[in-house]
């Protein structure tokens, strides 16, 4: 019988093989991940890389929507109370349009109708994190300003026409803002400045111009109701899609989590097999030690 001279050193090779293979699906069975570095599995590095990315993105969108959903609920929030504000308008001028009314009870419903546009004016102006909300681009300038010096007074707009928006993952753009100049200056309906036409015909006694600024104000009230359906629609579909987000965000956690999680029953059974092997192995380098090697030459 010959006798192979690399024996003893494969043997120890092997010895050491079986050694790594126990260390690694320890570290695997304890850590419960399959995967800890792209020299482990380079395919499945990557892809977790990729699912990293997509995750990111996701995480980033929620958190922008969750902000401006904040945003636009204030927004909806003021719209509605400047409706409310116009339709008191609307039936102050009803009133003052009726030609029965005397003088002082036309003072009176001035009074109210200018109540009515600094009411609307303030909302105009409103501010939600240091912000305005109507001034377009221009967050920290004061979108209106009244000129009480004319008759009827005028209003002045100081913002710009810049609207904002939000892309979702699907690539959809959102509406965050709409300009103050398209809600409360418009062109042939402005809201502010048929209020303060409306004040000075009731202080004039103006009853015939009261009907006209009626009719004004009613177009008027349509182009707020417009824009705030603009901004409705928004809230609507941050909303939607912020709850899709969230879902897939919810998916790419799991597919992340089974591509690097080990397969903890499959990792301890190899693990036992290593653990035999190895032992077989170290009985055999043993079993060198302890015998004539000329014993294995017969």
């Amino acid at each position: 019988m010959q006798v192979d001279p690399n024996y003893t050193a494969r043997l120890s090779a092997a010895i050491s093989a079986s050694t790594a293979q126990e260390q690694t699906l320890t570290s695997e069975l304890s850590s419960g991940l399959a995967v800890s570095s792209l020299s482990a599995n380079p395919v499945a590095a990557s892809a977790n890389v990729g699912l990293a990315s997509q995750l990111a993105g996701l995480d980033s969108f929620v958190q922008s929507s969750s902000s401006e959903q904040g945003v636009l609920q204030v927004t909806d929030s003021t719209l509605g109370e400047v409706v409310t504000q116009v339709t008191s308008a609307i039936s102050l001028a009803t009133q003052g349009a009726n030609g029965t009314l005397n003088t002082a009870d036309l003072a009176s419903i001035a009074q109210e109708a200018a109540g009515i546009r600094d009411n609307v004016l303030s909302l105009a102006n409103t501010s939600y994190q240091g912000s305005y909300l109507f001034s377009g681009s221009q967050g920290t300038t004061k979108p209106f300003t009244l000129d009480s010096t004319t008759s009827p007074a005028t209003a002045t707009y100081n913002g710009d026409q810049v609207t904002s928006s939000l892309t979702t993952p699907s690539g959809q753009s959102v509406t965050l803002n709409v300009p103050g100049s398209s809600v409360f200056t418009a062109a042939g309906t402005s809201l502010l400045g048929t209020l303060n036409q409306l004040v000075s015909d009731l202080q004039s006694g103006n009853s015939s111009g009261a009907a006209a600024d009626s009719s004004a104000l009613t177009a008027a009230l349509g182009t707020v109701n417009q824009q705030r359906s603009t901004i409705d629609t928004s809230l609507t579909q941050l909303t939607n899609t912020t709850s899709y987000a969230q879902t897939q965000a919810a998916l790419v956690e799991t597919q992340q989590s089974g591509l690097l999680s080990a397969d903890t029953a499959t990792v301890a059974t190899s693990l036992q097999m290593a653990e035999v092997q190895h032992q077989a192995l170290i009985s055999v380098a043993s079993s060198l030690g302890q015998n004539d090697l000329f014993s294995y030459l017969k």
